[in-house]
C-alpha cells in the first residue's frame, strides 16, 4: 500500500522543494536500529495538539518517532531527538542531515530513510513507530487516514493550514510539544529571533527597501509572495516586500513570472535562487539581466547549493546558518 500522490501544482511543488528534483525520490533504508534513549521530557504528557485533522493527543514521551513532513527530521534532531524513519525532502542523501546541522545534532543510529511525496505504509508499520510527524506536508486527508491507520499519534499539519504552508514557528511548537522539548523548542526560537534582530539591528539600510525573490526553473521564472518563508526571511532583516508582485498574488505562496514581465523583479533587492538548473542560466539571461535592480548590481544570485536550501529550508538552524551567508551577500550589493 501506498500514500496517492497529493493533487498539487507541479509548479508549485518544484518552487516549493527548491533543488529537489526527484520530488518522490525514496532513500535507500537502513537497517532498523533501536530507539535512542530517550532524555527527560521538559514538557508534560499526556498532551493535546491541535491539528488540520483534529486534536492528537500523545500519551507519554515518544521513544520511536517517524518524521516524514519537510523539515519534521531535522526540527526533531535540533531538539535531540532521533527518528527511527525519515525523509530526505532536500534532498542531501545519506542519512538526510543537512550540511549546517552541527555534529551534535547527527544520528547515532541511521534512520530507514522514507520517501517524501508517497511512502511505503508497509516500510512505516515496521519501524514500531510511536509517533508520526507530518506537520509540513500536503495536507491530503487520504494520506493522513492511512498514516493514522497504523494506529499511533500522526501529528499533522496545523489545524486551519495549508499544503506545505507550515511555518518553522509553528512546526517547532508542534514537534517541541509532541516531543516533550517545549523548553528546548522555546529556546531555538529564542535564540533564532535575537539572531534575526541582531541582523536587522546591524543593518539599519535595509529598512524599508523594497525586495523582490524569485527562482529560476529550466522553463519558467517564478516569484515569492507574502506567505512563505523566504520573503518573511527578508522581511525579518527589515526589507519590503515588492508592492508590485504582492499585488499579484494569488492563493499559492509564488506567481509565474512571464518574459513579458520581467520588470516584476525590479526592486530596490532582487534575490533569486536557481532549481534545477545552473546559476549560468540566470547570470547569463538577457531578460533578466536587463532588470534595472539587477543591471545595478542590486542583485544576489544564490548560486550555493547549500546555502539556496538553507535560505529554502524554514527550519531554524537552516535559517540561522542563511542569515550568517545571506546577510553579507545582502550587503555587498546593496552598497554596489
Amino acid at each position: 500500500m501506498r500514500f496517492p500522490r497529493p493533487r498539487a501544482r507541479g509548479s508549485l511543488l518544484a518552487l516549493l522543494l527548491g533543488a529537489v528534483l526527484v520530488l518522490a525520490g525514496c532513500g535507500s533504508s537502513a537497517e532498523q536500529g533501536p530507539a535512542e534513549p530517550a532524555t527527560p521530557a521538559s514538557g508534560q504528557f499526556p498532551v493535546t495538539i491541535p491539528t488540520a485533522f483534529g486534536d492528537v493527543t500523545i500519551d507519554r514521551q515518544p521513544q520511536r518517532v517517524v518524521a516524514l513532513g519537510w523539515g519534521d527530521a531535522e526540527v526533531a534532531l535540533t531538539l535531540g531527538v532521533q527518528p527511527v524513519g525519515a525523509a530526505d525532502w532536500l534532498p542531501v542523501g545519506g542519512d538526510g542531515v543537512a550540511p549546517w546541522m552541527p555534529p551534535d545534532k547527527h544520528y547515532t543510529t541511521a534512520p530507514t530513510m522514507l520517501g517524501t511525496m508517497e511512502v511505503s505504509a508497509e516500510q512505516v508499520a515496521a519501524l514500531n513507530p510511536d509517533l508520526i510527524l507530518d506537520t509540513r506536508a500536503s495536507g491530503d486527508k487520504a494520506r493522513y487516514d492511512q498514516l493514522a491507520a497504523l494506529g499511533v499519534p500522526v501529528l499533522g499539519i496545523p489545524a486551519g493550514g495549508e499544503a506545505y504552508a507550515t511555518s518553522w514557528q509553528q512546526q517547532l511548537d508542534m514537534i517541541g510539544k509532541a516531543l516533550g522539548r517545549t523548553a528546548e523548542a522555546e529556546k531555538v526560537k529564542n535564540d533564532l529571533d535575537a539572531k534575526f534582530s541582531q541582523a536587522a539591528t546591524a543593518h539599519p539600510e535595509f529598512q524599508g527597501k523594497t525586495v523582490a525573490v524569485g527562482a529560476k526553473m529550466a522553463t519558467s521564472y517564478g516569484a515569492y509572495v507574502n506567505g512563505g518563508a523566504r520573503v518573511e526571511f527578508l522581511e525579518r532583516l527589515g526589507f519590503m516586500q515588492s508592492p508590485r508582485v504582492q499585488a499579484q498574488a494569488g492563493k499559492d505562496f509564488y506567481i509565474t513570472v512571464s518574459p513579458e514581465r520581467m520588470d516584476l523583479f525590479d526592486a530596490d533587492l532582487t534575490v533569486i535562487s536557481p532549481i534545477g538548473i545552473d546559476a549560468s542560466q540566470i547570470t547569463s539571461d538577457p531578460l533578466f539581466q536587463a532588470v534595472p535592480s539587477v543591471q545595478a548590481g542590486h542583485v544576489v544570485v544564490l548560486s550555493d547549493n547549500t546555502i539556496s536550501l538553507a535560505f529554502a529550508s524554514a527550519t531554524p538552524l537552516g535559517l540561522s546558518y542563511a542569515i550568517d551567508e545571506v546577510v553579507p551577500m545582502i550587503t555587498e550589493a546593496m552598497a554596489r
